[in-house]
């Protein structure tokens, strides 16, 4: 009898417990919401019981607004949490001040070299950097450069990848107006500017060097040939040679992704060669120091026997022994003046400015193909 009277209570006593819990849960959530909502300046005048708009122009600095309210505004939005939405704001006015930028590779020394040199441009000018790699590949590049598009930069700096053909993922960019500038690896592109090097005159002097030093059979590897960079400078070679009196060997060219195990595999192809050549000339540092180092694991003497010469004036050609006789390439400078360009594309689009920025190499001589033994060098 006791527990059918109890029963009703003890199962109201359940549904009380559920409700009250189910209250306590709800009442935490809305302080949590309540504590993680942004502050806008409506909770700023709501606060201090003044109007929306002279908080407004108070965090603006504005000369209206007296010294001691703009005071008493900027310390009462310190202590609440107030943060200026500046991407908003940007939005508004149709700029976010942002430039993005598309890199084949981080981990690259003349990529970080350039790249350094663009953040000393954009940070002086005021402008942000989004910083995407394709990682060499023409889908990635096309996925980084839809991501930059949707982030609303206000214009693009791009180094190409090896693979890209097609160049239509930019069109979205050039129909709304959004200024592109290329260097290094540029493409023809109508509206775009590109920044680079005489590459095809660096290649041609490369190879002139090798030749003067008494080299007849001369190996060249290159990158993909989609790439100007590597295209001009095979053409240089080839050029030197023919205006040297010697034949073109398709047998002592080879294509490779220039990284540290091509050169590795191409002193190895050198190495099973009947008639080994008696020079090198690759087209950047990294493979050229590879290539010195298994060369002479094997015995084979540098520059005696096979003289070499890479490109970039990368430090690793002042550490390889001997040292790597190279093409300096000014990349911070080329990061400059592409970040430059761009910027002064943003602020008048109507500026007259050349489709394309070429910039002074140099051949620094050294002993990697220095079979002229009484020959200077420049140590640099």
């Amino acid at each position: 009898m006791f527990n059918k009277k109890l029963q009703p209570i003890a199962e109201n006593s359940k549904i009380y417990f559920r409700i009250f819990y189910l209250l306590l849960f709800l009442k935490i959530n809305e302080d949590t919401v309540k504590g993680s909502r942004e502050v806008t300046i409506y909770d700023v005048a709501r606060a201090l019981n003044i109007s929306p708009s002279t908080v407004s122009r108070a965090l603006k600095d504005h000369p209206h607004i007296r010294k001691e309210t703009k005071k008493k505004i900027k310390a009462a939005a310190g202590e609440m949490g107030y943060q200026r939405n500046k991407f908003a704001s940007n939005l508004r006015l149709k700029h976010t001040n942002t430039i993005g930028v598309v890199v084949p590779r981080l981990n690259s020394w003349f990529m970080a070299t350039a790249l350094a040199g663009i953040e000393k441009i954009t940070s002086e000018h005021g402008y942000g950097l989004i910083i995407t790699q394709s990682q060499e590949s023409w889908r990635k590049e096309i996925s980084c450069v839809s991501t930059l598009f949707n982030s609303r930069v206000d214009g693009l700096l791009v180094s190409l990848a090896f693979d890209t053909k097609n160049m239509d993922h930019f069109d979205i960019l050039l129909k709304k107006n959004i200024p592109i500038v290329f260097f290094d690896r540029v493409a023809d592109c109508h509206g775009c500017m590109g920044i680079i090097i005489d590459n095809f005159k660096a290649g041609y002097e490369a190879t002139s060097h090798l030749i003067v030093q008494g080299c007849r059979r001369i190996f060249h590897l290159g990158g993909n040939l989609l790439r100007n960079v590597y295209s001009e400078r095979l053409r240089g070679y080839k050029q030197a040679l023919s205006d040297n009196k010697i034949e073109f060997d398709e047998d002592l060219v080879a294509v490779s992704d220039m990284s540290n195990q091509a050169g590795i595999e191409t002193a190895h192809k050198i190495l099973k060669m009947k008639h080994r050549p008696d020079g090198i000339f690759t087209a950047n540092d990294t493979t050229a120091a590879a290539i010195i180092v298994e060369l002479e694991k094997a015995g084979i003497r540098i520059p005696e026997e096979i003289a070499v010469a890479g490109f970039n004036n990368e430090p690793v050609s002042q550490f390889i022994q001997p040292n790597l006789t190279t093409i300096d390439y000014p990349a911070y400078e080329i990061g400059e003046i592409a970040a430059t360009s761009l910027i002064n594309r943003i602020r008048n689009s109507q500026s007259a400015t050349l489709s394309t920025i070429v910039l002074k190499h140099k051949l620094i001589e050294r002993k990697s193909s220095a079979k002229n033994q009484d020959q200077q060098f420049q140590k640099k």
